[in-house]
Formats: C-alpha cells, sequence, structure tokens
C-alpha cells in the first residue's frame, strides 16, 4: 500500500516493495482498500527483500514492526535506513466485515504518514 501511495504523490519516484517473508501474491484485502481511494495494486508483485539487498537507494524503509527486527542488513549505498511502523493487516482474521476494517485503517495511516514523508522529507 506504501508503494502506491508513494507512486499517486509523485510518478516520478523510484520505489520498490518487498517483504521479508512475502506472500505469493498481493493480498485481496490490500487490493480491494487501495480500489477504494482509486489506486490500483492489482498488478504488483510480492518479492523478497534479498532482491534488493546489494542496491543502492536513497532510502530504506520499513513499514511493519515485525520488519524492522528481521530486515537484512543493506550491503549498497543506503544513504537513509527509517521506520514508518504500522499495524500488520495481514495478522487480521475473520470475515470480510472484520478484516476489510482493519485494511482501511492501515490504509489511512499509511497514506497520512507517507505524504508526511513526502512532503516533509522528499
Amino acid at each position: 500500500m506504501a508503494e502506491g501511495f508513494l507512486k499517486s504523490f509523485d510518478k516520478n519516484l523510484e520505489v520498490y516493495s518487498a517483504g521479508t517473508n512475502p506472500a505469493e501474491k498481493v493480498n485481496p484485502f490490500a487490493v480491494k482498500a487501495m480500489k477504494e481511494v482509486n489506486i490500483d495494486i492489482s498488478n504488483g508483485i510480492a518479492e523478497n527483500v534479498d532482491k534488493y539487498r546489494q542496491q543502492s537507494f536513497d532510502f530504506v524503509i520499513t513499514v511493519c514492526d515485525n520488519a524492522k527486527e528481521t530486515c537484512p542488513v543493506f550491503r549498497g549505498n543506503v544513504k537513509h535506513q527509517l521506520h514508518i511502523g504500522f499495524e500488520d493487516s495481514a495478522d487480521a482474521v475473520g470475515s470480510e466485515e472484520e478484516v476489510l476494517p482493519v485494511y482501511r485503517k492501515v490504509r489511512d495511516e499509511i497514506k497520512k504518514n507517507f505524504y508526511e514523508f513526502y512532503k516533509n522529507i522528499l
């Protein structure tokens, strides 16, 4: 979701998204929650962070508390590594009526915090 928002703020940003334990595909609840704010992430690819460990980045940002603890060290040139933490919505269980509100809450927090990051830091 963070990747989708950053790209929506500025089409010229080069944004990559990866996880420490990625699912096989983008979570359908995340797709649905983002579609509600007119951002389509349905073609996103769930990739492992190991793919990017040797690359150079201006920013490496962890978003889930578990990722902060398990994120590998990047060997490439990383100017800034920071954590903008959110509840891991993938941990939500139950019916769609129970799970989707969790994704909406996290989506809205991601939008707010990453817009502040974009506006004030980038």
